[in-house]
């Protein structure tokens, strides 16, 4: 059954993705937060590569107005006001 995640409650969602093990929720204040596998770096948290039970924010796109998000199978992308495309995960076959 859908269910929903609490731990977003007091954020204002406008987007989400799903990759192939992890997720990612843009908010209406343009942060990004993922949870879900961490292997690869899919999840954007630098060395942290741990898994995310909850959704967690990402600190390194701090200071950038995230406009969208997309998930692939291990990777994710975001595109910022300014038109800046950020990568992060896996980067077989050029993905990143």
């Amino acid at each position: 059954l859908p269910k929903k995640i609490e731990a977003l409650a007091g954020q204002r969602v406008l987007a989400v993705s799903a990759g192939g093990a992890h997720s990612l929720a843009l908010t209406a204040d343009g942060a990004v937060f993922t949870w879900g596998r961490g292997e690869h770096g899919c999840l954007g948290h630098g060395e942290d590569l741990s898994d995310q039970v909850l959704p967690k924010k990402i600190e390194a796109l701090a200071g950038q107005r995230v406009l969208a998000v997309s998930a692939g199978g291990a990777h994710s992308l975001a595109l910022t006001a300014d038109g800046a495309v950020f990568t992060w995960g896996q980067g077989e076959r050029g993905c990143l």
